[in-house]
């Protein structure tokens, strides 16, 4: 025995001084900033100049040799004169009368100059009255769209297509982006339709609606009531999210995955992903398109696409033909020049039903280069299949690991992978938690936004300690506790196998709860697993660290792609901050973006840092770029806005309010401004410039005592307690008539219920905020009985909107109300009427004015008058 071990001592000696020399050899640390600034590089060099492609614009010089081509150059003219109109608010002159004939116009100039031996057009102008509940009741009268059906004498059909924008603005903004763009290239697309020598089979209906900006009515007006909607078997849906970029198809179906297969063949420009669609639907994004209701009032298959770039200008004075890039109408109108030729084609159209499945698509592009889909079912194979796989592998590499280390078991293997696998658990816990910590610090300090014009301050303040979290859990255990039996190459490859685990926990996981984003982290799986197997098959596995080419090699693919993700959804997601309310802290948001985009980009190849000496000192590098970046935001640098292009929103509604008590004499009067705040810093940037914001007050001081908290709330009544009132001393002059007439009571013998009976008109757009009093109920009334059917749906008070177009003919309604004592001489109804006078076509009184323009150039205001009366009956 004594033999046998002085024998083995040496050998003993001899390996562990063969580790050691081997660790050695790790790269020198001053390698470090070049690794992590080649990935930097990539990001730069690849994914920004895919992520940015845009076709060259086709000018009218080139249309005879581009026949059939959609021509940019024409459409850019257009849109041109779409935006001298201007402010084309619903009820506003500009839309109702001036776009309208506009459109009329432009498609008459078509009709003389299509085949008419091969096509017929029609066009027609509606007018609609109607509603419908969503969030509140939405009413609509005099409501107008511009429907234009397109279709080819040689082939009758009942199936058509539909096709659909809306050319109303919201208040303040000509609209030639959101949604001018797409008015355009709707026009164009007809144009290069109606001229084609080659007939399609199904017509096509061009819906230009004019009530998209008042909660999508004029799509509600076109699909339930205009003679043509029934016959609409399939849609694409054109939008705009800011001004230019190319057009993200973000919603799909559902249930009718042809479609994805129709626009994989015929996207000319593919940009697409299903976490889009995942994330809007959600509800996070503060936005809604007609898609939702082609899709619940008709229920018919679409698809939705919007270009979803520079949202810094969306709903703003800015967003102007000027600020639309001629190449980005190129891009989107040859995509859908290309898909409207295919889908009036598609044999699907005419057997609608036959066509339909179950479940969702999964559906993305790679950088632009092509399309991918699949359906819900094959995606949950393909998940179990490839993450089955990793496991295989992942237990064949730490079985080879033991095989290859002397006195070292398969036990010991697992046992040292268990504790890897736990620190990296830890790491990918601190990857999110670490940005998230500065968001919520930087939130307390007043300082939220600070990325909002220099969006590469993202860099310093939560992409590096995201990456500092994800990887010095394993940097602490490698330099505090060196394990001395198992070579330096295999641990870091441990860690890697140890992410590969997580990332298929991620995906089982998801896939049961029913996410089809995790498509993702699926490429992540299938890139690794793809570099293990061949160094396994290659022996590479366990010769020193040439396994490191091959992996690093092949997570250039995930790097970028998931680059070219995360990137898109902060180019989304930093711009709707800026008016997504100041109830909650923004930068959680962007922290959470970029701690999973840390994660999933740079999962595998952060674990590299510790390849090198004194990785310790690379994470303290990484930690003084924050503290850098930390001082900048502070800084001049960090003040989140810019005049004209990176602009803070407020709403501002010079009102007047008058509160009638139960005998009907007015308690109290006042007039002053209502302020929504549309980001988290409410009006903090504005204290030092020369407004006077003395005696500004909560809203919530109000909600107590009135209903609605006795203010006019228009779209944006959930965030009313954080808003505030400022008083002023001259009353608001209204630039019209408003009022509420009680025409009489009915006591109803039958059932023991009063029944209230008013009028309401003046204003073209109205809301109705309704609270019973006391123990009293609602039990009926004239508008649409889901929100009394279902109350545990609704909150208090139930809103009623009224939004006028060419027809302000009174309004009158009646509530039915039933006391629990069947007294109905006392207070049984609280009910705020709100007048809304929202158009140019309004004159704002002089001091409103004056208040308005000491605003400083960074600020955006959307005004306009209000009155608000509150009655208790």
């Amino acid at each position: 025995m004594e033999e046998k071990d002085n024998k083995e001592v040496p050998l003993v000696e001899f390996l562990s001084l063969k580790r050691e020399k081997e660790d050695r050899k790790r790269m020198p640390w001053y390698y470090a900033p070049s690794f992590l600034l080649l990935w930097l590089a990539m990001f730069h060099a690849i994914v920004i100049p895919l992520f940015n492609r845009l076709p060259d614009k086709v000018t009218l010089s080139e249309e005879p040799q581009r026949p059939g081509e959609f021509v940019g150059e024409r459409a850019q003219m257009q849109l041109f004169d779409f935006d001298r109109i201007g402010v084309k608010y619903v009820g506003s002159t500009a839309n109702e009368v001036k776009t309208v004939e506009f459109l009329v116009n432009e498609v008459e100039k078509i009709r003389s100059k299509m085949k008419t031996d091969l096509y017929d057009l029609e066009v027609d102008v509606q007018c609609s009255k109607g509603g419908y509940v969503l969030s509140k009741i939405s009413l609509y009268q005099g409501i107008q769209n511009v429907v234009v059906k397109l279709s080819a004498k040689s082939f009758p059909s009942d199936s058509y297509l539909l096709l659909n924008s809306h050319f109303d603005s919201k208040p303040s903004t000509p609209g030639s982006g959101d949604d001018g763009t797409m008015v355009v290239v709707m026009l164009e697309v007809l144009r290069q339709m109606a001229l084609s020598k080659t007939p399609f089979e199904y017509p096509i209906v061009f819906l230009f609606n004019g009530a998209e900006e008042n909660g999508l009515m004029g799509s509600h007006a076109f699909i339930t009531q205009h003679k043509w909607a029934a016959n609409c078997k399939a849609y694409i849906n054109l939008e705009v999210g800011g001004s230019g970029g190319r057009d993200l198809l973000f919603q799909s179906g559902p249930k009718h995955s042809w479609l994805m297969k129709y626009y994989r063949s015929y996207a000319k420009h593919p940009f697409a992903t299903t976490v889009a669609e995942e994330i809007f639907q959600s509800g996070i994004l503060p936005s809604d398109t007609d898609f939702r209701i082609f899709r619940d009032f008709g229920k018919i298959p679409g698809l939705d696409i919007a270009q979803a770039k520079n949202g810094y200008i969306y709903h703003t004075i800015f967003d102007s033909y000027k600020n639309v890039p001629g190449r980005s109408i190129q891009n989107t109108g040859n995509n859908v020049l290309s898909m409207v030729q295919a889908f009036s084609n598609a044999t699907e159209l005419n057997e609608i039903e036959t066509y339909k499945d179950d479940g969702h698509s999964v559906f993305f592009d790679y950088l632009g280069l092509f399309f991918v889909f699949y359906t819900e079912e094959a995606g949950i194979i393909l998940n179990s299949v490839i993450g089955v796989f990793g496991l295989i592998l992942v237990g064949w590499s730490l079985w080879t690991m033991s095989q290859k280390s002397l006195e070292v078991s398969l036990k010991q293997t697992f046992l040292w992978f268990s504790i890897i696998l736990v620190l990296h658990v830890i790491g990918v816990l601190l990857c999110i938690l670490f940005p998230l910590i500065m968001a919520v610090a930087f939130d307390a300090g007043d300082r939220s936004l600070t990325y909002f014009t220099n969006n590469w301050l993202v860099f310093g303040l939560y992409i590096c300690p995201a990456v500092i979290g994800l990887v010095i859990p394993q940097t602490l255990y490698y330099t505090l506790r060196p394990n001395k039996k198992l070579s330096f190459a295999y641990q870091i490859q441990m860690g890697l196998h140890a992410h590969l685990l997580v990332v298929t926990l991620i995906v089982f996981i998801a896939t049961a709860l029913g996410f089809r984003s995790e498509y993702s982290c699926l490429m992540s799986m299938i890139f690794y697993s793809g570099a293990l197997l061949i160094n396994l098959l290659s022996k590479l596995h366990n010769k020193g660290y040439y396994w490191t080419l091959i992996v690093l090699c092949l997570q250039v693919f995930p790097f970028c792609y998931f680059c070219y993700l995360f990137y898109l959804l902060l180019v989304i997601f930093i711009p709707i901050l800026g008016r997504s309310g100041s109830a909650s802290n923004p930068d959680l948001i962007i922290a959470l973006v970029c701690g999973c985009g840390v994660l999933f980009a740079l999962g595998f190849s952060a674990q590299f840092i510790n390849m090198f000496r004194w990785p310790k000192l690379i994470l303290l590098g990484l930690g003084v770029v924050t503290f850098i970046f930390c001082m900048l935001a502070v800084s001049e640098v960090g003040f989140p806005y810019r005049a004209k292009t990176n602009v803070m929103r407020i709403s501002c509604l010079h009102t007047r309010r008058v509160f009638y008590e139960y005998d009907g004499s007015v308690s109290h009067e006042d007039s002053g401004y209502y302020f929504n705040y549309q980001d988290r810093r409410g009006l903090s940037p504005l204290k030092d410039s020369v407004l006077n914001f003395t005696g500004l007050v909560p809203v919530s001081s109000f909600c107590d005592d009135y209903v609605m908290c006795g203010v006019p709330c228009f779209a944006w009544c959930g965030w009313r307690k954080r808003d505030g009132w400022l008083p002023r001393e001259s009353e608001v002059v209204i630039p019209g008539e408003f009022n509420l007439n009680f025409l009489e009571k009915t006591v109803l013998e039958v059932n023991g219920t009063v029944r209230l009976h008013f009028q309401l008109y003046g204003a073209p757009h109205m809301n109705i905020f309704i609270q019973p009093v006391g123990s009293a109920t609602i039990k009926d009334w004239s508008f649409d009985r889901n929100m009394i059917d279902n109350p545990e749906n609704f909150d208090l008070p139930y809103q009623v909107y009224l939004a006028c177009g060419r027809d302000r003919s009174p309004l009158e309604f009646y509530i039915e109300m039933e006391n629990s004592n069947k007294d109905y001489n006392v207070p049984i109804l609280e009910l705020a009427v709100v007048g809304q006078f929202i158009t140019y076509d309004y004159e704002r009184d002089a001091e409103s004015q004056r208040f308005v323009s000491k605003f400083p150039d960074f600020v955006h205001v959307t005004e306009w008058p209000a009155i608000y009366k509150r009655y208790i009956f």
